[in-house]
Parts: C-alpha cells; sequence; structure tokens
C-alpha cells in the first residue's frame, strides 16, 4: 500500500506541476514521493514506480497530441512513453547510487539523465525544446533567471537536483543542494534589480481570431494603433493570402503573417520577409521552409514566427546578432497559449532581449529580458508596449547548450560509477552501505 501511495502522491504532484498549465511550486516536489519509495524498494520496483508516475501524470496530454495537433496515436503513445522510461531510469540510477554510499551523484543523476534526454529530443526531434521542465518556472521570475546562463537545460537541472537532494537525506547532498539554490535565487535578484528598458520604440500587438475580412480589420485596429503612438505593429502568423497588402504607414514599420507557398513574416514597407524554418509536421507540409534570419530597424530587431521560438539554437543566432527585440506573428491553439507564449519569454532570458509575440487564438504578450510580461491579454484586440533600445549578451548567447553536455557528461560518470561498484561489489571488494530490504 505505500508503494501505490507514494507513487499516486508523485503522479498527482507531476500532472498538475506540468502541462499546459502547470503549477511551478508543484513541480519541485513531484519527484520527492518516488524518489523516497526507490530508497527503500528494489531496483524493479524503483524503475516500474519512475515510468508509471511519468505515464498517469502525462496522460492529460493525449487529448492535445491526438486531437488538437492532429498526432498518429502510435506517436503521442511514443512521446508520452519515451519520456517515462526516462524517467524511471532516472529513478532507478538514484537508487543504486544511493546504496553504494554516493549521495551526490546519485542527486545529480536524476537530473542528468532528463536534462540529456530533453536535449536529444531538442537536437533530433522536430518540436525543439518544447519538451523542456523548465517552462513550468517561467512566471518564477528568479529562477528563470538561470536561463541566461545555461539555457533551459540549467532550470530543468536544478528542478530536479533539489527534491533529488532532499530524498537523499545525506548532507553533503543538502548542502550541495542549498548552494545551488542560494547561487540561483541570489542571481536572479540581482538581474530582477534592472529595470525593464522601455525606452525604445512602441510595439503594437494585434490580434483577432475572426476570419472575415481580415485586410479591413486589421487595417483599422492598425490605424487606431498608430494614432495611438505605435512605431511598430505585429499581426499574427497566417493570417493573409497574399503579399499585396495597404498595411504601409509613414514612420511605421508593419509585420504581418503571409501564408504563401512560404510561412512568412512579411515587413512593411521595407519589404523584409522572414520564411518560418520549423513546420508543424502534418500541419503545415505544404510550406516551404525558411534558412535565413531577418532584421529590421537597422538590426535592432529582428523577425521570427511561431514555433521557431521553440529551437533555443534559432533564437540564440539572434542573440547573437545582438538585436533588441524580436517581433513574431504567431497562430496557437487556445489552450496552449500560456505555455506557448512563455517558450517565447524564456528565449528572451537566455539571449537578452524582449520579445513581441502576436497571436491568434492564444496569447499577445510582450516581455523585457529579464522575462517580466511587460503587456498581455487573448487575442481579440491591441496590447502596446515599449521596445528596449539595446539587447544584452548574456552567458548563455556567447557559450549555448554547456549546460546540456555538462549533464550528458555526468550521466556518463554516474553509469559508469554505477557499473564500476557493482562490479567491486560482485567481487566482494566494495565498502559501500548494503542495499534496503524491499518493502
Amino acid at each position: 500500500m505505500e508503494r501505490i501511495l507514494l507513487t499516486l502522491a508523485s503522479a498527482v504532484l507531476m500532472h498538475f506541476g506540468t502541462g499546459l498549465h502547470p503549477l511551478w511550486w508543484l513541480t519541485w516536489l513531484a519527484p520527492l514521493p518516488v524518489l523516497f519509495l526507490a530508497r527503500r524498494s528494489g531496483p524493479r520496483t524503483a524503475f516500474a514506480a519512475g515510468t508509471l508516475v511519468w505515464i498517469t501524470s502525462q496522460a492529460q496530454m493525449w487529448p492535445y497530441f491526438t486531437r488538437t495537433l492532429e498526432m498518429p496515436p502510435a506517436l503521442a503513445a511514443a512521446l508520452i512513453a519515451g519520456p517515462a522510461l526516462c524517467f524511471g531510469l532516472a529513478v532507478l540510477l538514484f537508487r543504486a547510487l544511493l546504496v553504494r554510499g554516493r549521495p551526490v551523484l546519485a542527486a545529480a543523476a536524476v537530473p542528468a539523465v532528463w536534462v540529456s534526454a530533453e536535449y536529444v529530443m531538442n537536437l533530433a526531434g522536430p518540436h525543439g525544446a518544447w519538451w523542456s521542465l523548465a517552462y513550468t518556472q517561467a512566471d518564477f521570475l528568479p529562477v528563470l533567471q538561470t536561463a541566461s546562463v545555461t539555457g533551459v537545460w540549467g532550470i530543468t537541472f536544478l528542478l530536479l537536483f533539489v527534491p533529488a537532494s532532499v530524498a537523499a537525506l545525506r548532507p553533503r547532498a543538502a548542502v550541495v543542494s542549498g548552494v545551488l539554490v542560494a547561487l540561483t535565487l541570489g542571481h536572479g535578484v540581482l538581474r530582477l534589480a534592472t529595470p525593464a528598458d522601455t525606452a525604445g520604440r512602441k510595439v503594437a500587438l494585434i490580434a483577432t481570431d475572426a476570419a472575415e475580412d481580415p485586410v479591413r480589420h486589421y487595417g483599422e485596429a492598425m490605424d487606431a494603433a498608430v494614432a495611438g503612438g505605435a512605431e511598430v505593429v505585429v499581426l499574427p502568423e497566417k493570417v493573409f493570402k497574399t503579399a499585396d497588402l495597404p498595411f504601409t504607414r509613414p514612420g511605421v514599420d508593419v509585420v504581418a503573417g503571409i501564408a504563401l507557398d512560404t510561412n512568412s513574416a512579411l515587413a512593411y514597407p521595407s519589404g523584409v520577409r522572414y520564411d518560418k524554418h520549423h513546420m508543424i509536421p502534418g500541419l503545415e507540409r505544404r510550406f516551404r521552409p525558411g534558412t535565413s534570419l531577418a532584421f529590421l530597424g537597422g538590426g535592432r530587431l529582428g523577425l521570427i514566427i511561431c514555433k521557431d521560438l521553440d529551437f533555443p539554437g534559432l533564437v540564440r543566432e539572434y542573440g547573437k546578432a545582438g538585436v533588441a527585440a524580436l517581433l513574431a506573428p504567431a497562430w496557437d491553439f487556445g489552450e496552449d497559449g500560456w505555455l506557448h507564449s512563455r517558450m517565447a519569454v524564456v528565449r528572451g532570458v537566455e539571449n537578452g532581449f524582449a520579445v513581441a509575440r502576436a497571436a491568434r487564438e492564444g496569447l499577445m504578450t510582450v516581455s523585457d529580458n529579464r522575462g517580466r510580461v511587460l503587456a498581455e491579454r487573448r487575442s481579440g484586440g491591441t496590447v502596446t508596449a515599449g521596445l528596449p533600445r539595446e539587447g544584452s549578451a548574456t552567458v548563455y548567447t556567447a557559450l549555448g547548450d554547456w549546460a546540456a553536455w555538462a549533464s550528458a557528461g555526468l550521466l556518463l560518470l554516474a553509469l559508469g560509477t554505477t557499473a564500476r561498484l557493482s562490479f567491486r561489489a560482485r567481487r566482494g571488494t566494495t565498502t559501500s552501505l548494503p542495499a534496503p530490504s524491499p518493502v
């Protein structure tokens, strides 16, 4: 009964701490019960419990995958089962190292497995870093600042290392965890002490979910925004079917989503065009992908489209170019509006620039380089905010995915240490702690 209750507790916490509308503080607690179970159970039970926790908690994503995104059921099942096996492996590796007297490495092994899996999916899959646990912390700004140093990989690592170090119940693991938390929060508070720079050009985001006469509707809304002082206007993704639009306004840059043979963001009056790089599998198969970046305002503003913001490597190229803000036409699926907007917010923190994202069927959001939301509302109107004058360089922009590679190195160390200690134990020379009896 105890095993069932601990597994169920982790599954419930993980259910509400992840998904499309996570409660950020529950994410920190979710691994604890199943890791406590792993301390007192055999290896098969530890692996099975970890796997079951993830499958049960992520069953909530099945309708989103199969109905909203129109994924084949087999692919949706793989996207739930694959990470579940990784989580089971993380719990198993935690147990193996803990009972052999390696508490710090046991605690580090849990996030090492998960970050490595996230990074492989980012590189090899069609959805980039969409799967990262780090987005659950997008509204917890002190921790979010870690993205400016490590990208999402460091946040995910911390999210899992802290509960794993608590579950280890060893002073060394607790000290290391406490130091990391103190450094994280201290760094976050210092970065947030810098006020938002909104002294640049004024941006207006305009979006409606109505499909009737979009040229007239957006033209009238744009005139009202310009009359209110807007110098940059961003309209949503794939609203228009032609590039010949009456959207030229003196002294105003207008960025509109155009569906041609490419899925494009076209700027008026300059004619600068950005073609979306990463298409939604199946839903956007007819579009030809783009391969280059696009800039406005003397290089201070970059153009990007919706899903491309899920790819840290692509967005980092804009950070290297020193843009002050990204302008992003977008189109969400209603229920994923918060999550997808926060992915864009995190990209801005990683690379030190603001993001102005105008989404249909979602949230229109302007965020600064610290992830502070300056203006936001659901599609169906207009929001305005001031953009920064300059971008700010970050460690992540300079060094890239070093934290993901460090996690992969830790994983290799954890696996190698487990194999070595197991070999010594079989030879009768180990001096590690005895394994606990299964409950």
